[in-house]
């Protein structure tokens, strides 16, 4: 191909190019189709038009089994403040410094059409293309999650989707599983509070969520969790707000953050960190690998270090959003995993998903490219399409030998010795402490109590009574006030109700 050729996808609205098949040769009629006179039957050597319908049939990849429906765009991050004295990675190296972003929001739960609005908590993923890999944030807009055991994973999202018999949301499975396993507690004070259904992506925070490391090359290091917030302020649907946006336009949020870009009204948001020191975080009182408590923001100040802002929209959804593959395993030299048993699930599972859903090489995806890669171990597969390393020995070669940068292993900043042992956290007073602190803060704002209650009470009075009595019990221990105020308005709105309790 000359350097005055184009491939097709490149071709812009101002140039006129000729229709052809997929494989380039013209066609004279795209719409036609051949056949035996103008009633007879059609012809298999019509090659375009077997194409494009088989073409037609696979033109659906599976969608993620978590976080379907989502939109996202392209950004900058800039360094606003110095942390190279905790943190050697080169994307930190210097104040000003800025590095390319894209960004996927999304909500958990819903199929890829479901609204935009509905109660859920939201996904906030990031590919920072970094001068050494690409370094993924896979936030959620929620500081905690509902379980801190990995394997219980799996069984709470199908709580979470539809009932293998009815293929119906049931608000029974739902409760079920969250009123046997407190430890969830703090994150359903969240997402049934106004937080549950942010008016847009644009004004919604994002949270690490998992403790990670920031290292240095001397071995030491430093726990960290990351926040996100949001520059244009919070702000939320309250729970017939969002009921009623969804019915009007489900694709509100998505729309929003189109239209926003468009209109040159760029989100941005400022990035914190929290830091703990490896001794204080053995006398911290709430355990830091656990996902479903908070570090007080009060013995763990927020620490600024930069903003990123959203600048660009994709021009294609599908290729540029739909394939993009986040993982918190995409790190970075002076970033690493910590303990934290949910994430270290995490960094196996999302890449898993994206070879079943994108294929073995994803990582060749335009989006998902770094700057830089040089793994020719890896070859071959379907879809190899970046010249896979040519002739260059896969294998390691003595004659060809692979240029090594020094890199820190992990095993020098954290040692870990035991038995192997069957573990799962145990539920304590503890678990119930944090969800009545948000209880209090929710009281602090008039009419935020009531939300809640009311929120609750709305989906809760569709379960079977047995499990809202011990949804009752669960929120008693919580706040007793705060249980008997949702069991009064459930039973109000149950007998109410002449829906049947699946």
């Amino acid at each position: 191909m000359s350097s005055d050729d184009k491939p097709a996808s490149t071709y812009r609205y101002d140039e006129k190019p000729v229709y052809t098949s997929s494989s380039g040769c013209p066609v004279f009629d795209p719409q036609s189709s051949q056949r035996v006179g103008e009633n007879g039957p059609l012809l298999l050597q019509d090659f375009h038009l077997i194409d494009l319908l088989a073409h037609f049939d696979r033109e659906r990849i599976p969608e993620r089994v978590v976080h379907a429906k989502g939109a996202g765009a392209y950004g900058e991050f800039e360094v606003t403040r110095d942390i190279t004295d905790i943190c050697s990675a080169d994307m930190f190296s210097k104040v000003g410094k800025k590095t390319k972003c894209v960004v996927r929001f999304s909500t958990v739960g819903g199929e890829k059409g479901s609204a935009d609005s509905a109660r859920d908590p939201r996904g906030f993923a990031i590919k920072f293309y970094t001068d050494e890999g690409n370094w993924d944030w896979v936030f959620n807009n929620t500081p905690i999650f509902f379980l801190r055991d990995p394997s219980k994973f799996p069984l709470f999202i199908h709580t979470q989707k539809r009932n293998p018999q009815t293929n119906l949301k049931d608000a029974t499975m739902f409760w079920d599983y969250l009123s046997t396993h407190h430890e969830s507690v703090h994150q359903v004070m969240h997402l049934f509070s106004d937080r549950g259904t942010p008016y847009s992506y644009r004004h919604m925070n994002g949270y690490s969520g998992h403790t990670y490391k920031f290292t240095k090359p001397d071995g030491c290091f430093k726990y960290i969790q990351i926040h996100l917030k949001t520059d244009q302020g919070s702000k939320t649907f309250t729970n017939d707000e969002a009921a009623r946006m969804a019915s009007e336009n489900p694709d509100w949020h998505t729309q929003d953050l189109f239209e926003a870009i468009s209109r040159g009204e760029y989100p941005s948001w400022t990035v914190y960190i929290q830091v703990l020191d490896p001794a204080e975080a053995k006398k911290f009182r709430w355990n830091i690998f656990d996902l479903t408590k908070v570090w007080p923001q009060g013995e763990v100040p927020l620490r600024p270090i930069g903003k990123f802002t959203l600048n660009k929209n994709p021009e294609n959804y599908f290729a540029e959003i739909e394939q993009a593959a986040f993982s918190p395993s995409h790190m970075v030299p002076g970033v690493e995993p910590s303990a934290d048993p949910v994430l270290q699930s995490r960094l196996f599972s999302y890449p898993d998903t994206h070879r079943h859903r994108l294929g073995v090489n994803y990582q060749q995806i335009p989006v998902n490219c770094p700057l830089r890669a040089f793994n020719p171990y890896q070859r071959d597969g379907s879809m190899a399409i970046n010249g896979n390393y040519g002739s260059n020995p896969n294998y390691p070669s003595s004659f060809r030998p692979l240029i090594h940068k020094p890199v820190q292993p992990f095993q020098q900043q954290e040692q870990w010795a035991g038995a192997a042992v069957n573990f799962q956290f145990t539920v304590t007073d503890d678990d119930y402490v944090q969800a009545d602190g948000l209880w209090q803060v929710l009281g602090r704002t008039p009419g935020q109590q009531d939300n809640f209650v009311y929120n609750v009470a709305s989906h809760l009075q569709a379960a079977r009574p047995e499990v809202r009595e011990n949804t009752y019990e669960m929120f008693t221990r919580v706040n007793k006030d705060l249980g008997e105020r949702i069991r009064k308005l459930t039973e109000e709105k149950a007998k109410a109700s002449n829906q049947p309790k699946l």
